[in-house]
């Protein structure tokens, strides 16, 4: 009863949240929206300007500099006061993200802690985790192939057709290189409280192991160990349905926060985009769900109820770490053995976001249409492969995704610049790819659960 309730209470908030976000855009929002759309569009003309003039000494270069510099400065100063205007929304969700980030470093330590010492033999763990990534590397190139294939059939980005921009036009947006070293410092922790702190989930997981393997190895003293992180879970889990009883509040301020700010005009200038996006999504869900099926048979739609407020706050939120705590309780209550569980979900938050993986082929190859850059089979492919590897232990930074296309487009010669486009709508899409997220790893832990036997 109270978990249907809880449902409810989200589902409300999603549509008030909507309905506030509309009016205070149309109300407050829009004016501040209008100078920042006038000076970002001067600072694009004077741009053109200024590439026509050889000469960068002479008084007119000097001049188209100096308003530049003026309109630069009033966008900047409008989005500062559009920030201070949304702040009372923004800060309802900031507090449940923080409350939720306070819980899933100690939760993912001490169930997983459990779960390795109760398997205790590390054959036993090599196995599961081959399970584990069989499935996660083969739904992440499903998810890849999918954005690619339709992508390639929707071609959003044909009737673009913009001109390729001046190579010092860029993004803020940090690109992420193809490091083996940046690889292995996000997998293997200096810290283990750094880790922590962070909440380096991939970092965390392996210090655990590590921690499982030996208090299993030290026989009977172990046990002490082992009860006490038992508790020590259950306590977070407790605080969780405290922190889940503001969930509703947070998705108020989330929603109304992004409405607000883009307003309802977003959807109709980038709605084909946006539409064909979700559709992509609701095929990888068809076929995330066809998959469970072929294991789990008809338990799947249960599980696919069970998680429905983990997604809806997944959604809203924008962050599948959100819905950790909550997926968590939800497939132990599904019957999917503790051990397993808190093996399985934490290496999914790094390894298996599947509807980040497929964003990542369909925004890239989007751009390149935009471009009128043709990339080969050969090619997109490559990308695909590329994106694969790059993605890999970055999901714990901000706008992990755009970090990652950022790194990856200037390989293909695809202008960084063309980001823009996407920056406006990505919380919009951010959110489909955060429920997908969850939904994967909710999938791939309970078939792993069921190929160990481990399935009440």
């Amino acid at each position: 009863m109270q978990k249907s309730k809880l449902t409810l209470y989200i589902f409300i908030a999603l549509i008030v949240g909507v309905i506030t976000g509309y009016i205070y855009n149309a109300r407050v929002i829009n004016a501040i929206n209008v100078n920042i759309n006038t000076a970002d569009a001067t600072v694009k003309a004077i741009n053109t300007k200024m590439v026509l003039l050889k000469d960068s000494t002479t008084a007119n270069y000097i001049a188209l500099k100096a308003q530049k510099v003026q309109q630069i400065k009033i966008s900047k100063d409008n989005n500062s006061i559009r920030e201070d205007k949304l702040e009372g929304f923004t800060i309802l969700s900031d507090i449940f993200l923080r409350l939720i980030k306070m819980i899933v470093a100690p939760l993912v330590f001490t169930t997983l802690v459990v779960g390795v010492a109760k398997v205790g033999d590390i054959k036993a763990v090599g196995r599961i985790g081959g399970k584990t990534l069989l499935w996660f590397l083969s739904a992440t190139l499903v998810s890849l192939l999918l954005g690619m294939l339709l992508v390639n059939i929707f071609e959003p980005g044909t009737a673009m057709h913009l001109p390729l921009p001046d190579s010092h036009l860029t993004t803020d947006i940090k690109k992420t290189a193809l490091s083996l070293k940046d690889f292995i410092s996000h997998i293997f922790p200096r810290s283990i409280f750094e880790a922590m702190t962070n909440n380096e989930i991939l970092q965390i997981v392996v210090f655990s192991i590590f921690f499982g393997v030996g208090t299993a190895a030290i026989g009977e003293k172990g046990l002490i160990v082992i009860k006490a992180m038992d508790s020590i879970a259950h306590v977070i889990l407790k605080i969780t349905g405290y922190v889940m009883n503001v969930a509703p509040l947070a998705v108020f301020g989330a929603i109304t926060a992004v409405i607000a700010k883009q307003g309802l005009g977003v959807l109709s200038t980038y709605g084909i985009f946006i539409g064909e996006f979700y559709f992509s999504l609701v095929m990888l869900w068809l076929i995330i769900i066809l998959a469970g099926f072929v294991v789990l048979r008809g338990r799947i739609f249960k599980l696919i109820n069970n998680i429905k407020d983990a997604m809806l706050i997944a959604f809203s939120t924008s962050t599948s770490e959100a819905a950790y705590p909550k997926v968590l309780i939800e497939l132990e209550r599904f019957g999917c053995s503790n051990k397993i569980v808190s093996f399985v979900l934490p290496l999914g938050y790094s390894f298996n976001l599947d509807g980040s993986m497929m964003y990542m082929t369909f925004a890239s190859l989007f751009l390149a249409q935009s471009y009128d850059i043709h990339l080969s089979f050969g090619h997109q492919l490559s990308m695909l492969l590329v994106l694969m590897l790059t993605s890999k232990g970055v999901a714990g930074v901000p706008r992990a995704s755009l970090v990652v296309i950022a790194g990856t487009l200037s390989m293909f010669n695809i202008p960084e610049a063309g980001l823009f486009l996407l920056i406006g709508i990505d919380p919009l899409l951010d959110m489909g790819r955060s429920a997908t997220n969850v939904l994967g790893n909710t999938v791939a832990t309970a078939v792993v659960s069921k190929w160990e036997g481990e399935l009440q």
